[in-house]
């Protein structure tokens, strides 16, 4: 896709349904995301979900799912440690979900992870610049590289990524210039979240882009549906009807 010039489309999905759903229309790639620590789970932060839980909904993503490529982040603490832990982690999430591929943070510290994980038949996404299971190091969700030094490790990282043997590329949070830069140079393709419109493709998390979480306003979501209001009119409604006795009717009882 990305020799041919036709974008990525990547969204987020936890359950079979939505899965089902994203698949269905069309979409290229499903990110089993460590967010499910936030709009799944309610956490604050991606650090608490365990390879358990991310096993158990890519599960139920992968049972939804008959073309879209499917990807699944490896959560905090079952990769960082040394390449051996990554590895029984990835491979617990290829065995036990039937998923496609993982997703991992960092750069250069994470390389030699990413060719182990390749040599042991596992292929790796990569993920650099606003890294969430490095946010209390970062201590800010602001835009990262922003700087000439920060942009020039990250640009390198990039190259080492890919040399390392990651099939693609999130490239979250940073400035347009940088994300199109490393774009046009790397030949792997770069998936772009608020990284600007010249990324090889570009994914959001589900909930944001249709409106089931409204308290997370950042510049780079684009509300495609106000779902939350959609729903909570419903339910209402189901309510009124229910008080009221309109439902059920006589046709929809036995």
């Amino acid at each position: 896709m990305k020799s041919a010039g036709t974008p990525i489309a990547m969204l987020t999905a936890y359950d079979y349904t939505s899965a089902r759903i994203l698949d269905g229309a069309g979409i290229d790639v499903i990110l089993v995301g460590d967010s499910a620590s936030n709009v799944m789970a309610g956490h604050e932060t991606t650090l608490p979900i365990t390879l358990d839980q991310m096993i158990y909904h890519a599960q139920c993503v992968v049972r939804g799912v008959e073309r879209a490529l499917v990807v699944v982040d490896l959560p905090f603490g079952s990769y960082q440690g040394n390449s051996r832990e990554a590895l029984v982690s990835a491979i617990r999430v290829m065995k036990e979900s039937g998923a496609h591929a993982v997703k991992l943070e960092g750069g250069r510290a994470i390389c030699p992870t990413v060719e182990r994980l390749i040599d042991a038949g596992i292929p790796v996404m990569g993920h650099l610049g606003l890294t969430p299971q490095s946010i209390y190091r970062f201590g800010t969700y602001k835009v990262r590289a922003r700087g000439e030094e920060e942009a020039r490790i990250l640009e390198e990282d990039t190259a080492m990524l890919q040399e390392a043997g990651v099939f693609a590329l999130v490239l979250e949070k940073i400035p347009s210039s940088l994300g199109g830069r490393v774009s046009h140079v790397l030949e792997i393709p770069t998936i772009g979240i608020g990284a600007g419109p010249s990324c090889d493709g570009q994914v959001l998390v589900t909930h944001d882009a249709l409106g089931l979480t409204t308290d997370f306003n950042p510049r780079f979501v684009r509300r495609y549906a106000q779902l939350d209001t959609l729903i909570a009119g419903s339910v209402k409604t189901f309510v009124e009807d229910v008080r009221s006795h309109r439902f059920p009717s006589d046709d929809e009882s036995y």
